[in-house]
């Protein structure tokens, strides 16, 4: 899948929240109303209904409308005009790309439901501040703020729930399937999307295309592609009979990538330029961005640079404009390849830093809301922590006043000898942790000294072309290595971006001399953590005393399951095996001691102790080499 996948999924949500089709008849009939009503309030409601209708179709429209209505209400003080078109405006922004305003317009909109709903409990008013909570939650997923999205999607959802209002309720579950979509949990994904085409089937609802295209995509990634045609197959058909643009479009850009994985080249590229017309047809610029960047890497695979050049520019004009910086980020980078294909360096190092720029910046917007998210998780422990003490020391007083002298001096000498207990483990405990970060810190030189020997031994056997390229992936690693290793757990997912990195470099170096697949089981949550630069060392061993001396080319397997309670991480080689291995280092002339193996073995010694649960490594010989860790099911919060 292309690089820009979570950009498309996220443009899904948008989309979600579509409320009503068959525009033509609808605002006709609204426009003739409007011309006879004299009530104020039927007038501002006409407004906001029609700002809605307009809004898939022609932003400027939707803008005007619910500009009439904001006008209108304020003058009579109608508080459930204002707050239904900060929603109207509020998607307005969204669909050009303004995330701060848009942001801004719909928390004036759940505020003001709020205090409606405070006045009077109204089934309109609960249903517009449920609106307000999912359209947040867009803003969020579209930021890459996973955990406020779900948040913000169940409030969403538990109110659509107390109302019974199933339009609603189908598409939060289509927004939380692209949720879990973005966090690479298909199978999830898929639970969910399927759960809003039912309700969506049963109530008739017109949004149906727009969630086979979601399941399209899921089928389409998990390499199902027969199951993948037959799903956009009917979201095509259906929208033909809807005036929903943006889903087209968004339909469109994945039937190109169907089509370019079909190698046929002349589909892929209709496909892709309709996307783009009907995107910019509603001044979509961050739907077109993608479409556009997607013709500009099918160019440059077609070694049409100069027509892949054109794409590209546009692509990056339009992230620029928007500002939405994983966009600019492959544009970038697009860019200054064709540039250097075209023997433009200086044009080509100017893209490149400018593509460096991006993804530090993307790094450090994740760091951000890293640390956002934890900054909230210690205020809610404190406070619980507060409360929970609070509560203890009244439980004390109304036992001690209950049972006398005695029984307090008693209760006392307890709970002091149980603090003193409690503060004796703790104290344990840290000091594991610290030996713990000692034995990570041993890893780093160790882990950074293999990979400066790796890349002195690349720059000797190949040119300095190769040389920068090989920096580039190594300068990558290292940021991953350095960021995440300062910690006790890293998500596995960046774990696998880590190996991933790490064992592209080494193909690098030993000139494809092996492939190389990572895999990781559905049985896996996002949320799982795993020690830092633990895999690494095995993998490593793979490569250099099991593929590198075979004759031929090797394979080497990473896979991640779980299996009774255990998180099982799995290296497989078929390389010469660990007899062979060891003949062969006997008769070597070279002294060298790996301290990789007893690091990883003290350190899982160490995690034994600290949580209480097995660690386990096992090696074996099975036509090549099979190392299998079996470690605890640990959590990040």
């Amino acid at each position: 899948m292309k690089p820009t996948t979570k950009i498309v999924l996220n443009s899904l949500i948008v989309i979600c929240f579509s409320f009503g089709y068959s525009q033509n008849k609808v605002t006709d009939s609204l426009k003739r109303v409007l011309k006879v009503t004299k009530v104020d309030t039927t007038k501002a409601s006409i407004y906001n209904q029609l700002a809605n209708e307009y809004k898939e179709s022609n932003t400027d429209t939707t803008f005007y409308y619910s500009k009439k209505a904001l006008e209108l209400s304020k003058k009579i003080n109608f508080e459930y005009g204002i707050a239904t078109s900060y929603i109207n405006q509020g998607n307005t922004y969204l669909i050009l790309g303004d995330y701060k305003t848009a942001k801004n317009n719909f928390e004036k909109a759940k505020s003001s439901f709020e205090t409606l709903i405070e006045k009077e409990d109204k089934t309109n008013f609960k249903n517009g501040l449920a609106r307000s909570y999912a359209s947040l939650g867009v803003i969020y997923s579209q930021k890459g703020n996973y955990y406020e999205a779900l948040d913000h999607y169940k409030k969403a959802l538990e109110i659509y729930q107390s109302i019974n209002q199933k339009t609603g309720i189908s598409k939060i579950y289509n927004n939380i399937g692209v949720v879990y979509k973005s966090r690479r949990n298909n199978k999830k994904a898929l639970e969910f999307y399927k759960k809003a085409l039912a309700i969506q089937q049963e109530t008739g609802e017109e949004i149906v295309p727009v969630t086979l295209t979601n399941i399209g995509v899921i089928y389409f990634e998990d390499n199902d592609l027969k199951n993948a045609f037959t799903n956009y197959s009917k979201a095509e058909n259906l929208f033909k009979t809807i005036d929903n643009i943006r889903g087209k479009a968004l339909l469109y850009n994945y039937l190109g990538d169907y089509y370019l994985a079909k190698k046929n080249i002349q589909k892929a590229i209709e496909y892709y330029s309709n996307s783009v017309a009907l995107y910019e047809s509603i001044e979509n610029k961050f739907g077109a961005s993608l479409a556009i960047y997607n013709l500009g890497l099918l160019y440059q695979e077609q070694k049409e640079t100069s027509k892949a050049m054109e794409f590209g520019l546009k692509s990056l004009t339009y992230a620029n404009e928007i500002g939405v910086l994983d966009q600019k980020y492959h544009s970038e980078l697009l860019v200054s390849e064709l540039y250097s294909s075209l023997n433009q360096p200086d044009k080509a190092f100017f893209h490149y830093k400018n593509y460096i720029v991006a993804r530090d910046s993307l790094l450090n917007e994740e760091n951000v809301k890293k640390f956002d998210r934890a900054e909230m998780d210690f205020e809610y422990q404190k406070k619980k922590t507060l409360l929970h003490e609070k509560s203890k020391q009244q439980t004390i007083l109304l036992i001690a006043s209950i049972i006398g002298g005695l029984l307090l001096i008693g209760l006392v000498f307890l709970y002091y000898n149980r603090r003193q207990v409690k503060r004796k483990l703790t104290l344990q405990k840290e000091l594991a942790e610290y030996e713990q970060k000692a034995l990570h810190l041993q890893m780093n030189p160790h882990f950074v000294f293999n990979c400066l020997g790796s890349i002195s031994s690349f720059i000797v056997q190949n040119g300095t072309d190769q040389a920068l390229k090989y920096l580039s992936k190594f300068s990558k690693l290292m940021r991953l290595t350095l960021e995440y290793s300062k910690g006790s757990l890293i998500p596995i997912d960046k774990e696998i971006e880590s190996l991933q990195n790490y064992l592209e470099l080494e193909q690098l170096r030993f000139h494809n001399k092996f492939t190389f697949q990572i895999k990781s089981s559905d049985r896996v949550e996002f949320n799982m953590g795993i020690p830092p630069l633990l895999i690494q060392p095995f993998v490593e061993n793979a490569i250099l005393h099991g593929v590198v001396p075979k004759e031929g080319n090797g394979n080497i397997k990473v896979l991640f399951d779980k299996e009774n309670n255990q998180l099982l991480c799995t290296i497989i080689d078929d390389g010469i095996g660990i007899t062979k291995s060891k003949e062969m280092k006997e008769q070597s002339v070279q002294a060298h001691k790996s301290m990789a193996l007893d690091i990883t073995k003290k350190r899982l010694e160490i995690m034994e102790a600290t949580i209480a649960q097995a660690a386990q490594i096992d090696i074996k010989e099975d036509n090549g080499t099979i190392v299998t860790l079996r470690l605890p099911i640990q959590y990040i919060q």
